[in-house]
C-alpha cells in the first residue's frame, strides 16, 4: 500500500512540474526573459503612480466629476492617435519606438515628480502631462502589443507570452497600490511619482540587452490613409474581431471607469483613508494575476472565446456586488471577483486577437484593440464622474456593472459563429 502512495505521490509532483514549466514556457526566450523582468519593475512604479495621481486630485478638490474629467483628459489622446498610431507601428521599427515611449514617460513622471516636491504643483499641470502621458500611450501600447510576437520564437508560445505579460502587469498591480498606500500616508505622492520615473531605467536596460537574430520586417510606406482605411476593413469585415472589439469597447467604457471612482468609494462609501484605496487595489490585482495565471497554463487559444464570454459576466457581476455592500472586508472579496472577471476579459481579447491577425496588419489590430480598451475608457470616466455626481457612486457602478452583464449576454448569441470563424483560420495557419 505504501509503495502505491509513493508512486501516486511520484507522479502528481512530476505533473505539477510539468504544469508549472508549460505555464512559464514562454521564459525560455532569453528577450522576453529580459523584457518580463525589466517590465515588472517598471510597472510596479506605474501603478504607483496610477494610484498616487487620483488620490492626489480628489484630495486637492474632493470632487468626483474632476476625478472622472482627469481621467478622461489623460486617456483621451489615445482615443484621438490610436488608430494613426497603428500605422506607424506597423511602418516604424518597433523595438526604437519603445526605448523612445519608455524615455518620454520617464521624463513625463519626473517632471510630475519636481512639480510636486518643489510645491508648484496644481490641478492644471495634472491635466496637461496626464494628456501628454496620453499621447505617448497611444504609440506604447500598439507599439508593445505587437513587439511581444518579436520575442517569441514560436507562435503556438504567444498566447503564453501574452498571459504571463499580463501575470506581470497585474504583480505590479498588487504590489504597486501596497507601496502607494504606504508612500501617500508617510511621505505624500510627490515620493511616488519620483519611484516610478526611476522605475523606467530597468526596462530602459532590460531593451538595451536584448539581441535580434532576424531583422524586424518593416511594411513599405503607402499612403497613411489608404493603409488606415485597408486595417478598419480587415478589422470590421471579419465577424471575430469585430465582436470582440465591440465587447471590449461595451466593457471599457462602462466597467473599466469603477476604478476611477474607487477614491470616492473609499472614502465615502466604506470611510476609509489611503490604505484602504491601497487594498481595495490591490485586492483586484490579486483577481487579475489569478486569471492571468490560469490563462498562461493553457496549451492553446482553443475554449478561449468561451472564457471571454464568461469573464464579462463575472466582471459585470462583480462591479455590482461592490455597489451593494458598504463592508471594507466583504468589498476586498468582490474587488478579487472584479480583478478576475477583468484580466480574462483583457487577456483573451489580447490572445485571440494576437493568434488570428495577419502580421502585416498586426500594428493596426492592435492599435483598434488599444482604442478599444484604453482610448473609450475617457469617455467612460466622465461618465462615471458626472453620473456620480449626480446619483452616487454605488447607484453608478450598479448602472456599470449591470451594462458589462448585458454586454456579455449579446456576444454569447454570437458565440458559435465567431468559434467557427476561428478554428478556420487556426486551420489556415496549421
Amino acid at each position: 500500500m505504501n509503495e502505491i502512495e509513493d508512486k501516486t505521490d511520484i507522479v502528481l509532483k512530476e505533473n505539477s512540474k510539468v504544469k508549472l514549466k508549460n505555464t512559464f514556457r514562454s521564459l525560455k526566450y532569453r528577450n522576453f526573459r529580459l523584457y518580463f523582468s525589466g517590465q515588472t519593475i517598471s510597472l510596479i512604479g506605474t501603478w504607483i503612480q496610477r494610484i498616487a495621481t487620483p488620490w492626489l486630485v480628489y484630495d486637492m478638490t474632493h470632487s468626483v466629476f474632476l476625478l472622472g474629467l482627469v481621467g478622461f483628459l489623460g486617456q483621451f489622446p489615445t482615443f484621438v492617435i490610436a488608430p494613426f498610431s497603428g500605422v506607424f507601428v506597423d511602418r516604424w521599427n518597433k523595438y526604437t519606438l519603445l526605448i523612445g515611449t519608455q524615455i518620454a514617460a520617464m521624463l513625463q513622471a519626473l517632471v510630475l515628480s519636481i512639480f510636486f516636491l518643489i510645491g508648484i504643483l496644481q490641478i492644471w499641470h495634472i491635466i496637461v502631462l496626464n494628456i501628454i502621458l496620453g499621447i505617448i500611450n497611444a504609440f506604447d501600447t500598439p507599439a508593445r502589443q505587437s513587439f511581444i510576437i518579436q520575442m517569441v520564437d514560436k507562435k503556438e508560445d504567444l498566447g503564453n507570452a501574452i498571459a504571463l505579460n499580463s501575470s506581470m502587469v497585474n504583480l505590479a498591480r498588487i504590489i504597486g497600490p501596497s507601496i502607494a498606500g504606504v508612500l501617500i500616508a508617510t511621505t505624500g505622492e510627490g515620493m511616488c511619482f519620483l519611484l516610478n520615473a526611476i522605475s523606467y531605467i530597468f526596462v530602459l536596460v532590460s531593451l538595451f540587452l536584448m539581441k535580434f537574430d532576424k531583422k524586424e520586417k518593416i511594411n513599405k510606406q503607402k499612403d497613411m490613409f489608404q493603409e488606415l482605411k485597408a486595417g478598419w476593413k480587415y478589422a470590421f469585415n471579419f465577424l471575430p474581431i469585430k465582436s470582440i472589439l465591440l465587447l471590449l469597447t461595451t466593457i471599457s467604457l462602462m466597467g473599466m471607469p469603477y476604478s476611477v471612482l474607487m477614491p470616492a468609494y473609499a472614502q465615502v462609501f466604506l470611510k476609509g483613508g489611503a490604505n484602504t484605496f491601497g487594498f481595495l487595489m490591490g485586492a483586484s490585482g490579486i483577481g487579475a494575476i489569478s486569471g492571468a495565471l490560469f490563462l498562461a497554463s493553457k496549451k492553446n487559444i482553443q475554449g478561449l472565446e468561451k472564457i471571454m464570454t464568461m469573464a464579462a459576466f463575472v466582471f459585470g457581476i462583480g462591479i455590482v456586488l461592490l455597489s451593494l455592500v458598504p463592508n471594507f472586508y466583504v468589498a476586498l472579496t468582490f474587488m478579487v471577483i472584479t480583478g478576475l472577471g477583468m484580466m480574462l476579459q483583457i487577456a483573451t481579447s489580447n490572445t485571440i486577437l494576437q493568434t488570428i491577425v495577419e502580421d502585416e496588419k498586426r500594428g493596426r489590430v492592435m492599435s483598434l484593440y488599444t482604442m478599444a480598451f484604453m482610448g473609450t475608457a475617457p469617455f467612460g470616466s466622465l461618465l462615471a464622474g458626472s453620473l456620480a455626481h449626480k446619483i452616487g457612486t454605488p447607484n453608478t457602478l450598479l448602472i456599470s456593472g449591470l451594462t458589462c452583464i448585458v454586454a456579455g449576454a449579446l456576444f454569447a448569441r454570437k458565440l458559435p459563429k465567431i468559434k467557427t470563424e476561428i478554428d478556420m483560420v487556426l486551420i489556415k495557419y496549421n
